[in-house]
């Protein structure tokens, strides 16, 4: 990581890309830009992951606050509008030490938080519940099936535990694995990349047998589903496309300006993609616009 604060540029970027889609068994070019729409005052805390409640029609943005630190109980929960108003830099504090990856089930947000998950009630904003999480190293990324349950990466232990009724049990363990980091539950698929070796993969849930979707993206952080395609976010400051097949493309890069781009979240009804910045402690919305 990184060891200096910066702050983003007021420029503006527009990226574009060309993948593909199949039709009738035809391939017709798609292309995808990003313009960016707005973006907070740079009064978040270390900014790590985003996600969007829509029953409540407001962001919650996990602050690590220091990551150095560790356990130093000072990280929190901000809330943000769907305009970029900080709501609340310090929504729910207390009980947190480095939350990073969140997931969001019936009213409940779930936050990984280095060695336990912490389940926040979204109507009250209090924690009521901390899931410990047995011989956990550094916890990362969270994602809820239909199901509700939970799954998150242990970025140290190369391992991806699951959580049913509130217990935590070892559920994908490669030797392979390097640093597995962003999840995806969509669509009863299962999606994970090892941040270091910079694969995409795609999980059987009944197997554990895993494939290559793409390679190619050391640094990748967060995954959103975009149709059949994917976002998938560089930490160092990278949105990428990853078609289905497989081709990664570029979409922004922000690190000339040594701006991170960690745990992303999309909206597709308001075509809206949210990018938490680390370091220069803002979030910055863009458009998708596919063509």
């Amino acid at each position: 990581m990184m060891k200096a604060k910066y702050f983003l540029k007021s420029c503006f970027f527009c990226g574009l890309l060309t993948g593909f889609t199949t039709t009738n068994n035809s391939v017709t070019a798609q292309t995808v830009s990003l313009e960016k729409k707005w973006e907070t005052t740079s009064s978040l805390k270390e900014p790590e992951s985003v996600i969007y409640d829509r029953s409540n029609n407001v962001l919650y943005v996990s602050n690590i606050n220091n990551p150095a630190a560790g356990k130093d109980g000072n990280g929190s929960i901000a809330r943000i509008s769907l305009t970029g108003e900080v709501r609340d830099v310090e929504w729910v504090v207390g009980g947190m030490d480095s939350p990073k990856g969140l997931g969001l089930f019936k009213g409940l947000l779930y936050v990984a938080d280095l060695t336990k998950v912490v389940v926040i009630d979204t109507k009250t904003g209090k924690v009521v519940r901390t899931i410990e999480v047995k011989d956990a190293g550094m916890l990362n990324d969270i994602t809820v099936d239909g199901q509700g349950i939970v799954y998150v990466s242990d970025s140290d232990k190369k391992r991806v535990y699951k959580i049913i009724n509130n217990k935590a049990e070892v559920w994908l363990e490669k030797d392979h694995f390097i640093k597995p980091n962003g999840l995806l539950a969509h669509q009863d698929k299962f999606y994970m990349i090892d941040m270091t070796a910079g694969i995409f993969y795609e999980v059987d849930k009944n197997t554990k047998s895993l494939r290559k979707i793409a390679e190619g993206l050391v640094g990748g952080d967060g995954i959103i589903p975009l149709g059949k395609d994917f976002l998938i976010s560089n930490w160092n400051g990278e949105i990428n496309h990853v078609s289905a097949r497989g081709e990664v493309k570029k979409l922004l890069d922000t690190k000339a300006e040594k701006v991170n781009a960690a745990d992303i979240e999309y909206i597709p009804a308001k075509k809206l993609l949210l990018v938490p910045t680390f370091f220069a402690n803002k979030l910055v919305a863009y458009e998708v616009a596919v063509k």
